[in-house]
């Protein structure tokens, strides 16, 4: 079963474009290094929860949307590989670098999973 990495993330609105010119530029280069999937999402309907919300976790504010994105491995061991390959990545870090990032990055929310369910 795969491994995913899972990520929500805050974004300004005036800066969703940004955000897609810069996933799709990283997208190609996880998928390069061997991803079996890269997903980016913008919020559509996601409403503010009482308690917990896709909104609430990365404290959004009110000019911003939220980016709900994964990418796939075939495994943990494959994802430890490519992402190691990644990090070290010339064409990434110039996209991370200071004030390059077009979204608050001390709010993100990341982690990997296992897959349990996959039909």
């Amino acid at each position: 079963m795969p491994y995913v990495d899972g990520f929500i993330v805050p974004v300004p609105k005036k800066n969703v474009a940004a955000y897609r010119k810069i996933a799709t530029k990283a997208g190609k280069i996880w998928m390069e290094f061997g991803a079996l999937s890269y997903v980016e999402c913008v919020a559509d309907d996601v409403k503010v929860g009482k308690r917990t919300s896709f909104p609430r976790s990365v404290k959004r504010k009110p000019n911003e949307t939220v980016v709900f994105s994964w990418i796939t491995y075939k495994s943990r061991k494959d994802r430890d590989r490519i992402n190691g390959k990644i990090m070290k990545d010339p064409r990434l870090a110039a996209m991370m670098g200071p004030g390059a990032m077009p979204f608050d990055a001390k709010r993100m929310i990341y982690g990997g999973f296992k897959s349990i369910v996959e039909m």
